[in-house]
């Protein structure tokens, strides 16, 4: 069947139709605005973000929280190039996100040279797949986009799109979306996984980012095997922090090893490698290894690996009857304090101590009543945030730990908020990070973003200062001044403090809570204990 729809008008409906509700970016003159309009007829927002990079992390971590698709838009030449690395976030931190760009048509390319680069290069490395639709049907080309973006593992994709293909008419109808069935991994498959997991009696439950689509399948088998479930940052909340099975997080460092020594079966459930620290495998122990997807460079050989549909499998596994193992609840309780300990600051002379600033912010988001997400960007400040600010729900910690990409925290913060105005964020960040998305608070306020931005306010790169010191090398090129967070908020239009102690903590973010627009609180803090952190959790 022929269609008088355009493209830019089918692409609109596709994204319609795969949950798309909301597009971040920075706009183009060119097929950008085509794109723009198609979409908002559709009832598809658009949100004008600061840096084309912010924009594709902002898509990308309502995509993670969601499963939905997410969708990053900018102009061709300066703006592809800052979003590339956004786009190698969504890529390494698996989030099905569509990049669209402006393009230029081949006859524009046989006279101009301005802001012309091969683009499909520049993110073919990062990128799925790519596509111009530009050929007989480019209906089925956008279908063919989504449904690879949305694929285990999944990732962003790439749309180079010209005015003229944007305005061209479709031709030929859209076909339908391709419904796929969940696949279930081979009976036998499934009965050797329950045969080992029966014959250990402590298996350890280690749960990795694909986990958050099946959190109720995997609360079932861990309290049915009443075991210690360990989880990546990105999965943190899968089962909650607060569930009496929960030992801590799992990078792949030191800050596991007491509890996962103890097991005689590691069971990964979800675990993408692409979390893991760089440091090799440390354990002598069975994996049994349940996925969506199975992964040829992995830090460990699994004994048995079972992939297809992570929630169907595991109900499977469910039906085996598998007894509980001889944990004992004081141990886990035990475990947990330890890493707890482990990972606590010592006094501090100066400032707030990091661990502390993030339990203060847990305890007055519970006072005001509250259950926020958590955004977390990299830094030494991330050790405090993802040990001791708890996560109740799959997505309640948006964190980069594929790429590790410092300025995620705030444009990851906003989209969370956009998504759901009932659910504030709160924003954890160093300064160094803060600095390179500082636009992105205004963003934060034009969009009316319940966020609160805690600032980590030590003056320096303090992961890489840490490990500049450990290498007893002079200080040089790791530290600035401690600027004025709480005034650039100010100036933004939105609510700042500053604060230099625990009391006044308590009475900023006491009234920080009290509002219903995005805030800021710049907390100096002493960087004297990260290098006890860093050791304590990767050894």
């Amino acid at each position: 069947m022929t269609t008088t729809m355009t493209v830019a008008e089918a692409l609109a409906q596709a994204m319609e139709e795969a949950g798309v509700q909301r597009i971040y970016g920075v706009p183009g003159g060119g097929s950008s605005l085509d794109v723009i309009e198609a979409a908002a007829r559709r009832g598809i927002a658009f949100t004008l973000t600061k840096t084309e990079n912010a924009a594709v992390m902002m898509a990308g971590a309502l995509a993670e929280s969601t499963g939905r698709l997410g969708v990053a838009l900018m102009t061709k030449g300066p703006g592809v190039a800052n979003a590339a690395n956004g786009v190698a976030y969504a890529s390494l931190d698996r989030a099905p996100v569509m990049v669209i760009t402006d393009g230029f048509t081949p006859a524009q390319l046989g006279y101009i040279t301005h802001q012309v680069f091969d683009q499909r290069a520049m993110l073919a490395p990062v990128v799925k797949g790519h596509g111009r639709l530009d050929g007989d049907d480019a209906g089925a080309e956008i279908r063919r986009l989504v449904t690879l973006a949305c694929t285990a593992p999944c990732g962003p994709v790439h749309l180079e799109l010209t005015s003229a293909v944007a305005r061209k008419p479709l031709g030929r109808t859209l076909p339908e979306a391709a419904r796929t069935p969940p696949a279930v991994a081979d009976a036998m498959l499934l009965k050797q996984a329950a045969a080992m997991i029966a014959k250990a009696r402590r298996p350890v439950i280690v749960a990795g980012l694909e986990a958050r689509r099946a959190a109720p399948q995997l609360r079932a088998l861990a309290e049915g095997l009443c075991c210690p479930v360990l989880s990546t940052y990105k999965a943190k909340g899968v089962l909650s922090d607060r569930h009496e099975l929960v030992t801590g997080v799992f990078t792949g460092g030191a800050q596991e090893q007491e509890c996962v020594h103890q097991a005689d079966l590691i069971v990964l459930v979800g675990m993408d490698p692409v979390e893991l620290i760089l440091q090799p495998w440390p354990y002598d122990i069975p994996v049994l290894d349940i996925g969506v997807h199975g992964y040829s460079v992995h830090y460990v050989k699994p004994a048995l690996g079972v992939y297809g549909s992570l929630a169907a499998n595991l109900e499977a596994l469910g039906g085996h009857g598998l007894a509980a193992s001889t944990w004992e609840p004081g141990e886990i309780a035990r475990l947990r304090s330890n890493v707890q300990r482990a990972l606590a600051y010592g006094p501090v002379s100066q400032g707030v101590a990091p661990d502390r600033l993030v339990q203060l912010t847990a305890e007055a988001c519970a006072e005001a009543g509250l259950r926020p997400r958590m955004s977390v960007d990299a830094g030494a400040h991330m050790f405090s945030a993802t040990t001791f600010f708890p996560c109740e729900e799959p997505g309640d910690c948006l964190i980069s730990n594929g790429l590790a990409s410092m300025a995620f925290g705030v444009p990851a913060a906003i989209a969370a908020a956009i998504e759901d105005p009932t659910r504030p964020v709160v924003c954890f960040t160093g300064d160094g990070g803060l600095m390179m998305c500082m636009g992105e608070l205004c963003t934060a306020v034009e969009a009316g973003a319940r966020i609160l931005v805690v600032v980590f306010n030590d003056g320096a790169l303090s992961l890489i200062d840490v490990k500049q010191q450990s290498r007893q090398l002079p200080t040089r090129g790791v530290r600035w001044g401690r600027h004025d967070f709480a005034r650039v908020m100010e100036g933004a239009g939105g609510a700042g403090w500053r604060v230099r102690d625990e009391d006044g903590l308590r009475t900023a973010l006491q009234a920080a809570l009290a509002g219903q627009g995005p805030a800021l609180i710049d907390v100096e803090v002493e960087a004297a204990g990260y290098a006890q952190q860093l050791k304590a959790m990767r050894g």
